[in-house]
């Protein structure tokens, strides 16, 4: 009969044959991430330091002056300062239970590890922008840097700042540093005729890189976007350890379960050498 049904084995009924379909998984994607700027920008890079680090740096020089033959020159004197720097902890940790590490097998524990060391390196890149300098370092944006005046023309502050570092003799390479709501606003700027203005004319063909870990809440109403200049190297950054990533069964909180806790730790600390190096607007 045309409308009679008859029984046989299909997937989507278990007992008629689902259960003997096995299912199969694809690699783990990763998740979407900042992108990490501070040492891709030209920040200097110390690794394998034990002890405490300085920086002693040449603030002012003494002068010279036009002399009378057989003349003596005026005595002047230099003059110096010093930046210390001191490891700093930054630290994560995740929890695995004994059934997934069974089950999983290596596959979940070299995930998280990856995880963790990416979390350790996020944290480090934020607090070089904007460390408070009590538990983490002191970031630029708390580093004392001048803030320039925020005109309303995108392309004057960018000059503000450009101006504000060369005002300081500040040479070598140089770059912007901000967010993607700022990078979302300048892509709208149009002139009288209604024409984009590119980016290389609002930032004077300087460099310009863009990542979320740039701070959207600053100023005096937490509301401003941070827009940074500077010459990249004069910050340092300066490593005291690698990412060391412990695996811990005997902790109480696993070892009675058969579990393990996975600990990720990295010594670290930020130093502006000069601050007269770097500049900032706050931008709406």
């Amino acid at each position: 009969l045309l409308g009679e049904r008859r029984a046989g084995q299909t997937v989507n009924v278990n007992p008629a044959g689902g259960y003997l379909v096995s299912t199969q998984l694809d690699g783990v994607a990763d998740r979407f991430r900042p992108a990490l700027k501070t040492e891709a920008m030209g920040a200097r890079v110390i690794r394998g330091l034990t002890g405490f680090f300085d920086l002693p740096n040449l603030t002012a020089s003494g002068s010279a002056s036009w002399v009378n033959e057989n003349g003596a020159p005026t005595r002047t004197a230099a003059t110096f300062a010093m930046k210390s720097m001191s490891p700093r902890t930054v630290a994560a940790e995740y929890a695995m239970s004994r059934r997934i590490m069974t089950q999983t097998g290596q596959t979940l524990e070299s995930l998280l590890r990856a995880d963790l060391g990416f979390l350790l390196a996020q944290k480090l890149d934020s607090a070089a922008i904007n460390g408070n300098g009590v538990l983490e370092p002191t970031g630029l944006l708390n580093a004392g840097i001048e803030k320039v005046t925020t005109e309303t023309l995108f392309s004057d502050t960018t000059a503000n700042l450009i101006a504000a570092l060369e005002l300081d003799d500040v040479t070598g390479s140089r770059a912007f540093l901000t967010n993607p709501k700022v990078m979302k606003a300048t892509r709208k700027i149009k002139d009288l005729q209604n024409h984009i203005i590119t980016m290389a004319e609002l930032f004077h063909n300087e460099r310009v890189e863009v990542t979320t870990q740039v701070p959207d809440n600053i100023g005096a109403g937490s509301n401003k976007n941070a827009l940074i200049y500077g010459q990249w190297s004069e910050l340092v950054v300066g490593y005291w350890s690698g990412v060391d990533i412990l695996a811990n069964p005997f902790h109480s909180d696993v070892a009675s379960s058969g579990g393990t806790l996975l600990h990720a730790f990295l010594d670290c600390d930020v130093a502006v050498r000069h601050v007269e190096a770097f500049t900032y607007a706050e931008i709406a």
